[in-house]
């Protein structure tokens, strides 16, 4: 998927701003694994969501810029639509849905058609089985400190300039977290905090399941097989792949764009509900900040983060689906593309077409 997607748009971007859509963009992992950290948070009432939707005011205030976003998503491969059918002679129709790992009620009410779907469907899969216990899911992750936690002495203040730390530190701090509490925890970790709006991560504290929680959990409740394509250490495993330094560049640059990240969060979950996903990248371009010219460590970036992940999930879906009557909810944004999964799994001989 990145192999397109990123190809040609934000290739040419610091590699801090790559990382950074990686938490952007709702990995599962982070969405999860960032309740760690927000149990350290005083739990209130869950603030009204603030964000603007910046599509539309491109589309009002800059026409030329927007119909730019536009052309450039109608490029992406399998860029239109979140909700696919996946049909194979012999076997009963299976479907594909995307979806956005946040708890926003627009985004939990699924596409038409989808819900009579899963209703229909025998086997539900999801990015992690691991959603339904996630104390047992932790507690394995947390068998292996190393994949959240600096264990060798090292310390977010010893990886940070001065200024650089004083921007984290009152980022944490306006989310109720003090910086002494997380200094040894892994960036990417701290990532999923900064950069998530208020609202959600209220609604997260309160342990409001996101959709792909929510479907596992409605599916074991009525006895249906449940499985996932990966495994909460795999994606913490891929996230630690990535150099340090890239991650600490990706939470400044995230810290940076300040309330402006609200209003990224709303445009990308209309575009979600709209179903433009291969407009999502090309309107992240228009506003995360430039940086150097050097893209060295992205090619690591695209093939660890994303790609390999599509193949792997492509590659563990694939028996599954041979059984027909399935179900598979899987982050929007590995859908579109070359490498996307729609295209993955049509090249193992499975016909795929959009719904909607």
């Amino acid at each position: 998927m990145i192999r397109s997607i990123f190809a040609g748009t934000i290739l040419q971007r610091a590699q801090t701003a790559a990382l950074w859509l990686l938490a952007a963009l709702h990995v599962l992992l982070l969405a999860s694994v960032c309740l760690v950290i927000t149990s350290l948070a005083a739990r209130a009432e869950t603030p009204a969501c603030t964000g603007r939707d910046l599509i539309a005011e491109m589309k009002a205030n800059d026409p030329a810029a927007y119909r730019q976003v536009v052309a450039e998503g109608e490029k992406i491969p399998n860029g239109r639509g979140i909700f696919w059918k996946i049909e194979k002679a012999g076997l009963p129709p299976s479907y594909l849905l995307g979806t956005m790992h946040v708890t926003d009620p627009r985004v939990l009410k699924m596409p038409e058609g989808a819900d009579a779907a899963r209703e229909e469907a025998k086997t539900i899969v999801v990015e992690s089985d691991e959603v339904l216990d996630e104390q047992k899911a932790m507690a394995g992750m947390l068998s292996k400190p190393e994949l959240t936690m600096f264990t060798d002495g090292t310390s977010i203040e010893s990886l940070l300039t001065k200024d650089d730390l004083a921007l984290l530190s009152d980022a944490l701090k306006q989310r109720g977290v003090p910086l002494a509490a997380v200094s040894r925890m892994k960036p990417w970790l701290l990532m999923g905090l900064v950069s998530m709006p208020a609202c959600e991560m209220a609604r997260k504290t309160q342990n409001t399941p996101f959709l792909d929680k929510q479907l596992a959990l409605d599916a074991a409740k009525a006895g249906k097989s449940v499985k996932g394509l990966e495994t909460f250490a795999e994606q913490l495993s891929t996230l630690a792949a990535i150099p340090v330094d890239i991650h600490m560049k990706s939470l400044i640059e995230a810290i940076k764009l300040g309330p402006k990240l609200d209003d990224v969060f709303e445009t990308m979950t209309g575009l979600y509900l709209s179903g433009d996903m291969g407009m999502t990248i090309p309107f992240l371009k228009t506003v995360v900040p430039e940086g150097e010219d050097d893209d060295s460590g992205y090619a690591e970036f695209e093939e660890l983060v994303v790609r390999k992940r599509n193949l792997l999930m492509a590659e563990r879906a694939s028996p599954i689906l041979n059984e027909g009557s399935t179900f598979i909810a899987v982050g929007a944004l590995h859908l579109p593309g070359v490498d996307g999964l729609v295209e993955l799994l049509r090249k193992q001989g499975f016909t795929v077409t959009a719904v909607n």
